[in-house]
Protein backbone atom coordinates (compact mmCIF):
# COMPACT_ATOMS: atom_id res chain seq x y z
CA UNK A 1 0.00 0.00 0.00
CA UNK A 2 2.35 2.69 -1.10
CA UNK A 3 1.08 5.55 -3.13
CA UNK A 4 -2.12 5.21 -1.22
CA UNK A 5 -3.66 8.39 0.06
CA UNK A 6 -1.12 11.13 -0.33
CA UNK A 7 -3.77 13.82 -0.18
CA UNK A 8 -1.24 16.60 0.17
CA UNK A 9 0.43 15.67 -3.10
CA UNK A 10 -2.85 15.36 -4.98
CA UNK A 11 -4.13 18.62 -3.64
CA UNK A 12 -1.07 20.59 -4.67
CA UNK A 13 -0.91 19.03 -8.10
CA UNK A 14 -4.47 20.26 -8.59
CA UNK A 15 -3.56 23.59 -7.07
CA UNK A 16 -0.73 24.07 -9.55
CA UNK A 17 -3.09 23.52 -12.46
CA UNK A 18 -5.85 25.71 -11.11
CA UNK A 19 -3.59 28.60 -10.14
CA UNK A 20 -2.72 29.20 -13.80
CA UNK A 21 -6.41 29.71 -14.51
CA UNK A 22 -7.30 31.69 -11.38
CA UNK A 23 -9.47 34.56 -12.54
CA UNK A 24 -9.42 36.18 -9.08
CA UNK A 25 -5.63 36.34 -8.70
CA UNK A 26 -4.55 39.29 -6.60
CA UNK A 27 -2.71 42.20 -8.17
CA UNK A 28 0.01 42.51 -5.56
CA UNK A 29 -2.26 43.04 -2.55
CA UNK A 30 -2.98 40.59 0.32
CA UNK A 31 -5.98 38.31 -0.14
CA UNK A 32 -7.73 35.59 1.82
CA UNK A 33 -9.30 32.66 -0.01
CA UNK A 34 -11.40 29.90 1.50
CA UNK A 35 -12.81 26.76 -0.02
CA UNK A 36 -13.59 23.11 0.32
CA UNK A 37 -12.66 20.06 -1.78
CA UNK A 38 -13.80 16.46 -2.16
CA UNK A 39 -11.88 13.53 -3.70
CA UNK A 40 -13.96 10.48 -4.66
CA UNK A 41 -11.06 7.98 -4.39
CA UNK A 42 -8.04 8.97 -2.35
CA UNK A 43 -4.91 7.70 -4.04
CA UNK A 44 -1.22 8.33 -4.38
CA UNK A 45 -0.11 7.73 -7.97
CA UNK A 46 -2.98 5.25 -8.31
CA UNK A 47 -2.19 3.37 -5.11
CA UNK A 48 -5.22 3.24 -2.83
CA UNK A 49 -6.12 1.88 0.57
CA UNK A 50 -8.03 -1.38 0.78
CA UNK A 51 -11.17 0.45 1.93
CA UNK A 52 -11.24 2.77 -1.12
CA UNK A 53 -11.52 5.87 1.07
CA UNK A 54 -12.80 9.20 -0.12
CA UNK A 55 -11.64 12.51 1.33
CA UNK A 56 -12.97 15.93 2.25
CA UNK A 57 -10.86 18.94 3.16
CA UNK A 58 -11.70 22.60 3.73
CA UNK A 59 -8.86 25.01 2.98
CA UNK A 60 -7.84 28.54 3.90
CA UNK A 61 -5.24 30.39 1.79
CA UNK A 62 -3.57 33.68 2.61
CA UNK A 63 -1.85 35.40 -0.30
CA UNK A 64 0.71 37.99 0.77
CA UNK A 65 0.73 39.23 -2.84
CA UNK A 66 0.12 37.60 -6.23
CA UNK A 67 3.20 35.37 -5.82
CA UNK A 68 3.60 34.19 -2.21
CA UNK A 69 0.97 32.24 -0.28
CA UNK A 70 0.41 30.24 2.90
CA UNK A 71 -2.41 27.75 3.36
CA UNK A 72 -3.71 24.99 5.58
CA UNK A 73 -6.14 22.13 4.94
CA UNK A 74 -7.50 19.71 7.58
CA UNK A 75 -8.12 16.24 6.11
CA UNK A 76 -11.23 14.13 6.81
CA UNK A 77 -11.71 10.62 5.43
CA UNK A 78 -14.72 8.42 4.72
CA UNK A 79 -14.84 4.69 4.02
CA UNK A 80 -16.81 1.57 4.92
CA UNK A 81 -15.67 1.67 8.56
CA UNK A 82 -15.07 5.41 9.14
CA UNK A 83 -17.32 8.39 8.64
CA UNK A 84 -15.83 11.88 8.41
CA UNK A 85 -12.84 11.07 10.62
CA UNK A 86 -10.22 13.79 11.14
CA UNK A 87 -6.81 12.48 10.09
CA UNK A 88 -4.55 15.54 10.22
CA UNK A 89 -3.74 18.90 8.70
CA UNK A 90 -1.48 19.80 5.79
CA UNK A 91 0.20 23.23 5.71
CA UNK A 92 1.98 24.74 2.71
CA UNK A 93 4.03 27.82 1.92
CA UNK A 94 4.70 28.53 -1.74
CA UNK A 95 5.72 30.85 -4.52
CA UNK A 96 4.38 31.10 -8.04
CA UNK A 97 5.27 33.49 -10.82
CA UNK A 98 5.63 34.07 -14.54
CA UNK A 99 8.60 35.29 -16.52
CA UNK A 100 8.48 38.81 -18.02
CA UNK A 101 7.63 37.41 -21.44
CA UNK A 102 4.99 35.17 -19.80
CA UNK A 103 6.44 32.09 -21.47
CA UNK A 104 7.48 30.36 -18.24
CA UNK A 105 5.39 29.62 -15.15
CA UNK A 106 7.13 28.58 -11.92
CA UNK A 107 5.60 27.05 -8.80
CA UNK A 108 7.76 26.22 -5.76
CA UNK A 109 6.31 25.05 -2.45
CA UNK A 110 7.07 23.30 0.82
CA UNK A 111 4.51 20.98 2.42
CA UNK A 112 4.50 20.18 6.14
CA UNK A 113 1.85 17.66 7.26
CA UNK A 114 0.63 17.30 10.85
CA UNK A 115 -1.08 13.93 11.12
CA UNK A 116 -2.52 12.33 14.22
CA UNK A 117 -0.19 9.73 15.78
CA UNK A 118 -2.98 7.19 15.32
CA UNK A 119 -3.48 8.04 11.63
CA UNK A 120 -3.51 4.97 9.40
CA UNK A 121 -2.89 6.90 6.20
CA UNK A 122 0.40 5.98 4.49
CA UNK A 123 1.22 9.67 4.02
CA UNK A 124 1.28 10.08 7.80
CA UNK A 125 4.93 8.96 7.71
CA UNK A 126 5.75 12.06 5.65
CA UNK A 127 7.55 14.76 7.64
CA UNK A 128 8.03 17.33 4.87
CA UNK A 129 8.09 17.71 1.11
CA UNK A 130 9.56 20.35 -1.20
CA UNK A 131 8.56 20.64 -4.85
CA UNK A 132 9.60 22.81 -7.79
CA UNK A 133 7.65 22.89 -11.05
CA UNK A 134 8.26 24.86 -14.23
CA UNK A 135 6.03 25.16 -17.29
CA UNK A 136 6.78 26.45 -20.77
CA UNK A 137 3.62 28.12 -22.02
CA UNK A 138 2.58 28.53 -25.65
CA UNK A 139 -0.57 28.51 -27.75
CA UNK A 140 -0.25 24.89 -28.87
CA UNK A 141 0.91 22.91 -25.82
CA UNK A 142 2.23 23.77 -22.39
CA UNK A 143 5.22 21.62 -21.39
CA UNK A 144 5.56 20.90 -17.67
CA UNK A 145 8.35 19.43 -15.57
CA UNK A 146 8.94 19.06 -11.86
CA UNK A 147 11.14 17.61 -9.15
CA UNK A 148 10.27 16.90 -5.52
CA UNK A 149 11.97 15.67 -2.34
CA UNK A 150 9.99 13.82 0.36
CA UNK A 151 11.31 13.31 3.86
CA UNK A 152 10.18 10.44 6.09
CA UNK A 153 12.75 8.32 7.93
CA UNK A 154 14.67 8.48 4.64
CA UNK A 155 14.73 10.87 1.69
CA UNK A 156 12.80 10.09 -1.47
CA UNK A 157 12.86 12.07 -4.67
CA UNK A 158 10.62 12.19 -7.70
CA UNK A 159 10.29 13.76 -11.13
CA UNK A 160 7.31 14.50 -13.33
CA UNK A 161 6.69 15.53 -16.93
CA UNK A 162 3.52 16.41 -18.77
CA UNK A 163 1.68 18.44 -21.35
CA UNK A 164 -1.56 20.39 -21.26
CA UNK A 165 -3.53 22.86 -23.34
CA UNK A 166 -5.53 25.65 -21.75
CA UNK A 167 -8.91 26.60 -23.22
CA UNK A 168 -10.37 29.82 -21.83
CA UNK A 169 -13.83 31.16 -22.67
CA UNK A 170 -15.02 34.52 -21.35
CA UNK A 171 -18.77 34.21 -20.94
CA UNK A 172 -19.42 37.74 -19.70
CA UNK A 173 -17.64 40.48 -17.73
CA UNK A 174 -17.70 38.47 -14.49
CA UNK A 175 -17.72 34.87 -15.71
CA UNK A 176 -14.97 32.79 -17.31
CA UNK A 177 -14.77 29.06 -18.10
CA UNK A 178 -11.39 27.30 -18.27
CA UNK A 179 -10.63 23.73 -19.41
CA UNK A 180 -7.15 22.22 -19.20
CA UNK A 181 -6.83 18.69 -20.68
CA UNK A 182 -3.55 17.26 -19.35
CA UNK A 183 -1.35 14.15 -19.57
CA UNK A 184 1.43 13.39 -17.05
CA UNK A 185 3.96 10.74 -16.14
CA UNK A 186 5.31 10.50 -12.57
CA UNK A 187 8.44 8.71 -11.39
CA UNK A 188 10.18 8.43 -8.02
CA UNK A 189 11.84 6.32 -5.36
CA UNK A 190 9.75 4.50 -2.75
CA UNK A 191 11.79 4.29 0.44
CA UNK A 192 9.00 5.78 2.54
CA UNK A 193 7.16 2.52 1.88
CA UNK A 194 9.47 0.79 4.36
CA UNK A 195 8.72 3.48 6.90
CA UNK A 196 4.99 3.02 6.38
CA UNK A 197 5.06 -0.76 6.70
CA UNK A 198 7.14 -0.46 9.84
CA UNK A 199 4.82 2.16 11.31
CA UNK A 200 1.52 0.59 10.33
CA UNK A 201 2.16 -3.14 10.63
CA UNK A 202 -0.20 -3.22 13.61
CA UNK A 203 -3.07 -2.64 11.19
CA UNK A 204 -2.86 -6.21 9.96
CA UNK A 205 -0.76 -8.28 12.36
CA UNK A 206 -0.17 -6.61 15.76
CA UNK A 207 3.43 -6.80 16.89
CA UNK A 208 4.65 -8.29 13.61
CA UNK A 209 6.83 -6.05 11.47
CA UNK A 210 6.20 -6.41 7.75
CA UNK A 211 9.29 -6.57 5.56
CA UNK A 212 9.63 -4.91 2.15
CA UNK A 213 11.74 -7.12 -0.09
CA UNK A 214 11.76 -4.81 -3.10
CA UNK A 215 14.61 -2.39 -3.83
CA UNK A 216 12.66 0.83 -3.28
CA UNK A 217 15.63 3.19 -3.72
CA UNK A 218 15.56 2.92 -7.53
CA UNK A 219 13.84 5.54 -9.63
CA UNK A 220 10.78 3.93 -11.22
CA UNK A 221 7.75 5.12 -13.12
CA UNK A 222 4.95 5.37 -10.55
CA UNK A 223 1.98 6.27 -12.71
CA UNK A 224 0.54 7.78 -15.86
CA UNK A 225 -2.39 10.16 -15.48
CA UNK A 226 -4.90 11.88 -17.73
CA UNK A 227 -7.07 14.68 -16.37
CA UNK A 228 -9.41 17.47 -17.40
CA UNK A 229 -9.43 20.31 -14.85
CA UNK A 230 -12.48 22.53 -15.33
CA UNK A 231 -12.78 25.90 -13.59
CA UNK A 232 -15.83 28.16 -13.71
CA UNK A 233 -14.98 31.56 -12.27
CA UNK A 234 -17.82 33.92 -11.39
CA UNK A 235 -16.41 37.17 -10.00
CA UNK A 236 -14.73 36.05 -6.74
CA UNK A 237 -16.31 32.60 -6.72
CA UNK A 238 -14.94 29.46 -8.38
CA UNK A 239 -16.37 26.02 -9.05
CA UNK A 240 -13.66 23.42 -9.74
CA UNK A 241 -13.96 19.92 -11.20
CA UNK A 242 -11.06 17.65 -12.07
CA UNK A 243 -12.01 14.24 -13.51
CA UNK A 244 -8.88 12.07 -13.72
CA UNK A 245 -7.82 8.63 -14.88
CA UNK A 246 -4.68 7.18 -13.31
CA UNK A 247 -2.68 4.11 -14.36
CA UNK A 248 -0.36 2.96 -11.53
CA UNK A 249 2.99 1.33 -12.32
CA UNK A 250 5.54 -0.71 -10.33
CA UNK A 251 3.31 -1.58 -7.39
CA UNK A 252 5.29 -3.15 -4.55
CA UNK A 253 4.11 -6.67 -3.81
CA UNK A 254 5.01 -8.70 -0.71
CA UNK A 255 5.29 -12.40 -1.58
CA UNK A 256 2.37 -14.40 -0.19
CA UNK A 257 1.11 -11.30 1.65
CA UNK A 258 -1.50 -9.60 -0.54
CA UNK A 259 -3.05 -7.92 2.51
CA UNK A 260 0.09 -5.77 3.01
CA UNK A 261 1.03 -5.36 -0.66
CA UNK A 262 0.33 -2.13 -2.48
CA UNK A 263 -3.23 -1.91 -3.74
CA UNK A 264 -3.81 -0.13 -7.00
CA UNK A 265 -5.68 -0.43 -10.28
CA UNK A 266 -6.42 1.76 -13.25
CA UNK A 267 -8.80 4.19 -11.65
CA UNK A 268 -11.17 7.03 -12.50
CA UNK A 269 -11.62 9.56 -9.71
CA UNK A 270 -13.07 13.03 -9.33
CA UNK A 271 -11.81 16.05 -7.43
CA UNK A 272 -14.51 18.68 -6.89
CA UNK A 273 -14.49 21.90 -4.93
CA UNK A 274 -15.38 25.53 -4.55
CA UNK A 275 -13.24 28.55 -3.67
CA UNK A 276 -14.14 32.07 -2.67
CA UNK A 277 -11.96 35.16 -2.41
CA UNK A 278 -12.91 37.35 0.56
Amino acid sequence: MKKILFICILFFISFQLFSQADSTASKGRPQLKVGTFYISHLNYYGRSDSLQSSGFFPIAEFWFNDKVYLNAAPVFINNATTSFEYSGTVATVGYQGRSKNEKFFTHIYIVVPFYKPSSVLPQSVLKAQSTANISYLNKTLNFNGGIDFRLSDKMDYGISAGVDHLFKKKINQKTVLVLDPSAYVYAGTQQFTKTYYKKSSFLFFPGVEQQVNEDVSNLNVLSYELSMPIVLGINKFQVILNPSYVIPQNLIQIENRPEVSETGNNMFYLTAGVKFTL
